[in-house]
């Protein structure tokens, strides 16, 4: 008897401690592989669709970059090939045939179906249900830089159907074999003899064995009178036979070493192809012949046959490349019997900008994301990063730095291990002593550098721990933090010996805090350099987020000149709680770590300090009455150079006359929130 098992992901709930017991796939249909992620349910959800769906159909694998696509697609072609498995053997329970095979004898069965049979289509063909999927990935960078981007969509397709049965078959479909036809009722024969075909062969082989024997006669015989006209009518039926054998020969090996691929590189590299009125239909010829002959092969092999294509990396295209691929999709979906299933992986918002600034689609696609809907036909958003599945690319990441910091404690542990005593002169022993001790030295110094790493990299993927929430969704947002918190770490330990003060969790919550949000922080650092330099640097236990708050109303000034600066920045309330609640880094601190930070632009806090010295020089004012002068003297003192480098004067008056309470941190944290907003 079946069992159901209901899935529930409880938001901020612990995982279980045996999550194998809680998650995997129905049984129903055969998985037999834990969930252990949101991304394992997602994925088992579009596999089991993508199995039953009708064909053609153009799935809208929406995400951003870096957003785990690939992981997703290869899980995703594992599932579909368990289910297409489990599905063909619950079929083969209820049949007496079994599929036939491709490959050793059968392939020889196989070129001789296609040559004296015709395939039917009949009604037991359409109720089977066993599918086996061909997977073809696409990859538009390739052809990035070439004018016939759709083209390589298309020739692709065909290179990959061709390497998965051999060119042999393909070719002598193109040449001998003939279109599947439709015969539905109760008839169960799926096969036709080709009559027409069989009598053509025949009557060229017997029309050359005729010639050949005439010929035979009239050179062996000299004693029969009519031998010039049996060698006449000898030679005429030699000739026309095996003239029409061997144009089909010719033809089969034409096929064989032209392939389709080549074929549409000619139509391509002719002069003049987009104007040539017929190409596109050569190409839909082309496109056609392909389907028939995976029809023929579905019906040998007696199981249906999906072709899934795999596009990536379109939206680094071109936009002209871009609306030339969506035509090619748009060419290969015209007959409605093609079995093709294509995944187009791209972020959506960067394909509808390439549609509505490409100069052929004006008028036509206006609006992007209205053309892209009249091309995709099943949307899939990839959703954000679930928190098993943010946990299970944490312990991925870190586990293989783990491995390499076990074996690197291990050797060093090891070296330091006495050797054998052994005999010698005093000065070689004594040299080898001092070379031991400070091996020995280094060996520790290396031990507790992998230690603290250890330690760090926990940190991450340590859900009772704040600092995995602060955690990007990103893939590569992810490994850039676990391939710089080991640099940083062993930054600390040679330049301050041990950590000066700071633990481990700080230094990676601090290579976090460059990660997240590099332009604030560049902020605060250029805020605190100019104010040292001018003589006014705050305290050293003065908490960042003070520092950011006084400078927040002049960072919203220059919002328009440090959009795209800004726009590299995450939440700006988890930058506010994360410098405010629970990592509130103090100047001092900040000096320390800022020269072990390898993970932050400079140039961001150069530009920065540029426009902050921009915006102190002030245009020449026409003069003023005398009886105005006296109050003017008195401002022009706040507007010293030294005062300029100091940040905005008015801000230190605020702080000499009302103390920096929890109000006016708040007060000031809303406007610094308002700067994600613009």
């Amino acid at each position: 008897m079946s069992q159901h098992y209901t899935i529930h992901f409880a938001k901020g709930a612990p995982p279980p401690r045996n999550p194998a017991k809680h998650y995997f796939l129905d049984r129903e249909l055969g998985h037999q592989k834990d969930i252990l992620t949101e991304d394992d349910v997602y994925c088992s959800c579009l596999a089991k669709t993508l199995c039953h769906v009708p064909v053609p159909v153009t799935v809208g694998f929406y995400a951003p970059f870096g957003c785990r696509l690939h992981m997703m697609l290869d899980k995703i072609m594992v599932l579909m090939q368990q289910e297409a498995t489990q599905c063909e053997a619950k079929e083969l329970q209820h049949v007496q045939w079994q599929p036939r095979p491709v490959q050793g004898w059968g392939f020889s069965k196989l070129l001789w179906y296609l040559v004296f049979l015709q395939p039917i289509i009949t009604e037991v063909h359409l109720r089977r249900k066993n599918v086996k999927f061909l997977f073809i990935r696409f990859s538009a960078w390739q052809y990035a830089g070439t004018d016939k981007l759709w083209a390589g969509l298309v020739t692709t397709l065909c290179e990959g159907i061709r390497q998965q049965y051999g060119a042999l078959p393909f070719s002598l479909y193109s040449v001998l074999g003939k279109k599947a036809a439709t015969r539905l009722g109760c008839r169960q024969r799926e096969w036709h003899c080709r009559r027409q075909l069989c009598l053509t062969l025949l009557a060229l082989l017997a029309a050359l064995s005729l010639g050949m024997s005439l010929l035979y006669l009239s050179m062996g015989s000299h004693a029969l009178s009519h031998g010039n006209l049996f060698r006449a009518f000898g030679g005429a039926a030699t000739t026309l036979s095996s003239s029409g054998l061997l144009m089909a020969v010719y033809s089969v090996g034409k096929h064989l070493f032209v392939s389709q691929r080549k074929r549409i590189e000619r139509l391509v590299l002719r002069e003049k192809f987009g104007s040539h009125l017929g190409f596109m239909c050569e190409v839909k010829k082309e496109v056609r012949l392909l389907t028939d002959f995976l029809c023929f092969l579905e019906i040998y092999q007696r199981r249906r046959l999906r072709v899934v294509l795999e596009i990536t990396g379109l939206d680094t295209c071109y936009p002209e490349r871009v609306v030339g691929v969506l035509n090619a999709i748009n060419t290969l979906l015209s007959d409605s019997h093609a079995p093709f299933i294509f995944i187009l992986v791209v972020d959506p918002s960067i394909l509808a900008s390439c549609l509505e600034s490409a100069c052929s689609m004006k008028g036509t696609a206006d609006n992007g994301y209205v053309f892209l809907n009249r091309t995709i036909t099943l949307p899939f958003s990839v959703p954000i990063m679930g928190h098993r599945t943010k946990l299970q690319f944490l312990h991925d990441a870190v586990r293989s730095r783990d491995d390499l910091l076990y074996r690197e404690m291990t050797r060093k542990v090891r070296s330091r291990g006495g050797d054998g005593d052994g005999g010698g002169d005093v000065e070689p022993l004594l040299e080898m002593e001092e070379q031991a001790r400070a091996e020995s030295a280094q060996s520790v110094l290396e031990v507790q550098a992998a230690r603290s790493i250890q330690e760090a990299l926990c940190c991450l993927h340590d859900e009772g721990d704040c600092l995995f929430e602060y955690v990007p969704d990103n893939v590569v947002s992810m490994r850039r933090i676990v391939n710089t918190v080991p640099i940083t770490v062993r930054l600390l330990q040679q330049q301050q010996g041990d950590f000066g003060g700071l633990s481990p969790r700080q230094a990676v919550a601090w290579v976090v805090l460059a990660n997240q949000w590099p332009c604030r922080l560049s902020w605060v650092l250029q805020c605190l350099e100019d104010r040292q330099q001018a003589g006014g640097a705050p305290e050293a236990c003065a908490r960042l987020w003070d520092v950011f708050c006084d400078h927040s109303l002049e960072l919203h000034t220059m919002t328009e000149t440090l959009q795209k600066v800004l726009d590299l920045d995450g939440d700006p309330e988890l930058f506010q709680r994360f410098l405010g609640a629970d990592f509130p880094f103090t100047v001092s601190e900040a000096q320390r770590l800022l020269r072990c930070t390898v993970n932050l632009d400079h140039s961001i806090r150069r530009r920065m300090g540029l426009i902050r010295a921009v915006s102190t020089l002030k245009s020449p004012r026409p003069p003023k009455s005398p009886a105005r002068k006296a109050p003017h003297t008195a401002s022009g003192a706040n507007h010293a150079p030294g005062a300029a480098w100091a940040g905005q004067a008015p801000a230190h008056a605020c702080e000499a006359h009302q103390p920096p309470g929890r109000g006016q941190v708040q007060t000031h944290g809303l406007s610094a929130l308002h700067l994600g907003s613009v």
